[in-house]
């Protein structure tokens, strides 16, 4: 089914609530929802939002539903604009599939994905912003994270982990080191087989290699 096709059944509150789920880029219980958007997602409406393969659902220590985006419900999201979309009137729910629109273009210039643009930021204390260093500088930074966390050398390390040892460094330098370092003997940067394991931290600090996401990291000795 096409992106037109699917847009057009969903309801504006199924449609609110991958807008929401997108722009939180988390787990958002349904309390959170009623508290940031003014409803809650009710059973047929998560039912058909689960059936269409957009979102995981499942009831936390309170017992209240709590639901994300699936990679499949990402993908939807970033084509939203494109979408025939069921809004009836409403002048601000079309205003806001424009602003979708630009916001999907400026993140294609810019090679951001909006997993990566809407993640949540880590850390209660975070470091101003290191100023521009050359690759070497941003190479050496890498390897000395890759170091602190790694058990050893080819130990797997989460792209999230070292993201967040390398906070305050900018994120395109580090992205184009990384690139460069796949060139390098010994260098392993790989996708994570089971996505459904994979937490909205772990997509949000995904590198793109070609057309992959990637998510784990492996420097063995040379």
């Amino acid at each position: 089914m096409s992106v037109n096709e699917t847009g057009s059944k969903l309801t504006p509150l199924q449609l609110g609530a991958l807008v929401v789920l997108m722009a939180e880029a988390r787990e958002v219980t349904n309390g959170e929802l009623e508290e940031m958007a003014g409803f809650r997602l009710k059973r047929p409406d998560r039912i058909d939002l689960e059936a269409c393969g957009f979102i995981e659902s499942r009831k936390g220590a309170r017992g209240e539903l709590a639901f994300q985006l699936t990679d499949e419900g990402w993908s939807f999201c970033k084509q939203l604009h494109e979408s025939d979309v069921n809004v009836g009137r409403s002048t601000a729910a079309r205003s806001i599939f424009v602003l979708l629109g630009g916001l999907h273009r400026s993140l294609d210039r810019l090679r951001i994905s909006h997993a990566d643009f809407f993640k949540q930021q880590t850390g209660t204390t975070p470091l101003p912003l290191a100023e521009a260093v050359d690759g070497g500088d941003i190479e050496a930074q890498i390897r000395s994270a890759y170091n602190d966390l790694a058990r050893g050398p080819g130990d797997w390390v989460g792209l999230a982990d070292l993201r967040e040892h390398l906070v305050g460094v900018n994120r395109t330098a580090v992205d184009t080191a990384l690139r460069a370092m796949l060139r390098q003997a010994g260098v392993r940067i790989i996708p994570v087989a089971n996505t459904k394991a994979l937490r909205p931290r772990d997509r949000a600090a995904a590198l793109h290699v070609g057309d992959t996401d990637t998510h784990a990291l492996a420097i063995g000795q040379t």
